[in-house]
């Protein structure tokens, strides 16, 4: 899966042990899905999941993962990628874009993103299959980058992957879970945790200023493929200026959660977050205890790598002192006794 801040890769296995104790859970809505690496491991799992994010690439990511049952799709993706794999390169907008205007990949991998996905665009595919394809284009994009994890900046040497040739491989579909197939939703989350009955709501939201989508812009353009106009060192995508979210606003996290609260058709609620959020340990439980008594069980994480090399100028020189390494991770569990 691609490289993400805040990504829930080390906290998987003890998420699935939680939602694996809690009683008569089968159906689980994972409103903010970001990679659906959670939502992938609860449907491994056996769980129904149900998985939500607002941003193009995430939603596809859910089709892939969650969606998608591999006995269905994993023959004609297995073809059709070996179509696609055989595309000659041809330079376009994202060579343009994020080859010579910026330096995120390097440009045979550039063009040969472009080719291929023109040609998935061509191709009119069922929407399951066309994520599958598209899941796997941006995991190979991810596997040749030249960045730190996020996409607010490139690096100014190469990364030795990115003079790797772009490779794509089948995603890690999985078999119809045991409870039941799976669903994704692009929706408002508050929204859709008023409408989705199930028995347990994972709620993974943002928890500071920092959007996804700017962070991962780039992956948000490769699905949209709306080729629009950007700004920036970075090359953003010029929505990235208004494209806002209630959950990186200080003043507004804790009242959108709240409602989230207030109005989830779930009878168990767990939520991770992060101590560097902008709720404190002792907000979010006062939130979570109008539904009842709630569990705590808290974890040290290393913070991303950019954030433990440091602070330079664009000069390339060291400019601050890094304040901490890790911080620290809470899963908070409300109801299910």
């Amino acid at each position: 899966m691609i490289k993400y801040l805040g990504s829930k890769r080390l906290l998987v296995p003890s998420i699935v042990d939680v939602v694996r104790s809690l009683p008569g859970v089968r159906r689980v809505v994972d409103l903010f899905s970001g990679t659906s690496r959670v939502g992938h491991a609860l449907k491994a799992a056996g769980f129904a999941v149900t998985s939500n994010d607002h941003n193009a690439y995430a939603a596809t990511l859910a089709r892939c993962y969650v969606q998608a049952d591999r006995e269905d799709w994993e023959a004609p993706a297995r073809a059709l990628l070996s179509e696609l794999s055989a595309l000659p390169g041809r330079e376009g907008w994202f060579t343009e874009t994020y080859c010579r205007q910026s330096r995120f990949f390097q440009p045979h991998n550039g063009a040969r993103i472009d080719a291929i996905r023109e040609a998935i665009a061509e191709k009119s595919l069922p929407p399951l299959l066309e994520a599958i394809l598209l899941v796997s284009l941006m995991e190979a994009a991810d596997r040749v980058d030249s960045t730190t994890g996020v996409q607010m900046a490139y690096l100014k040497q190469w990364a030795p992957r990115a003079s790797k040739p772009l490779e794509l491989r089948l995603p890690a579909l999985l078999p119809r879970a045991e409870a039941g197939p799976g669903f994704a939703h692009e929706a408002d989350a508050v929204a859709l945790a008023a409408e989705i009955d199930a028995d347990l709501l994972y709620l993974d939201p943002p928890y500071n200023q920092h959007k996804y989508l700017g962070n991962y812009h780039i992956w948000e353009s490769l699905v949209r493929w709306d080729k629009p106009a950007v700004y920036g060192i970075a090359n953003k995508r010029i929505d990235c200026k208004d494209r806002t979210s209630r959950f990186n606003r200080r003043r507004d996290l804790g009242p959108a959660l709240a409602e989230i609260i207030a109005t989830a058709r779930a009878r168990i609620l767990l939520v991770s977050f992060s101590s560097e959020g902008f709720l404190s340990r002792e907000e979010i439980v006062s939130l979570l205890a109008a539904r009842g008594p709630v569990r705590v069980v808290e974890f040290d994480y290393k913070r991303y790598v950019g954030a433990r090399i440091g602070i330079y100028n664009p000069a390339g020189e060291k400019v601050g002192a890094i304040s901490h390494t890790e911080n620290k991770e809470y899963l908070f569990v409300v109801g299910g006794d």
